[in-house]
């Protein structure tokens, strides 16, 4: 089910204060063994995912539908903020995070470009052959 720009905005930054908030309650869960710590730089990947959709759906709210989300500043500040997160929690958390955000911003770019890619005029290759002249 879509909604709209703004409700997406609100939906991403609640859910992401949600996630920052939860990894920091059970912080010594997070780092008691090495799955809590992946599943740790896991769930700073998801905060990264939604941070970035909340940066994303702001600024297309204020700047209007056309605003693209770039490297810099959105996805810096987004990837920045998911590393402190984590890496509050445990070293390994942190990293953790950074590798599989990669991934995910990877996958997120392959399938934006898929959905909103304009397509492009399709390339007419001529052949060697030349027509005769019947005159």
């Amino acid at each position: 089910m879509a909604v709209t720009t703004g409700t997406s905005f609100v939906l991403a930054a609640i859910s992401s204060v949600l996630i920052f908030s939860g990894m920091q309650m059970f912080r010594p869960w997070f780092s008691s063994s090495q799955l809590h710590t992946l599943l740790g730089g896991y769930l700073g990947s998801l905060l990264f995912i939604l941070c970035l959709t909340a940066l994303g759906n702001l600024e297309t709210c204020l700047f209007g539908k056309s605003f693209q989300v770039k490297i810099f500043p959105e996805v810096s500040v987004a990837l920045l903020v998911s590393l402190f997160a984590s890496a509050t929690i445990h070293r390994v958390c942190g990293s953790s995070c950074f590798l599989i955000s990669l991934c995910a911003l990877y996958y997120l770019n392959k399938y934006s470009q898929r959905v909103y890619a304009v397509p492009t005029a399709p390339v007419v290759v001529q052949t060697g052959k030349k027509k005769k002249n019947t005159s």
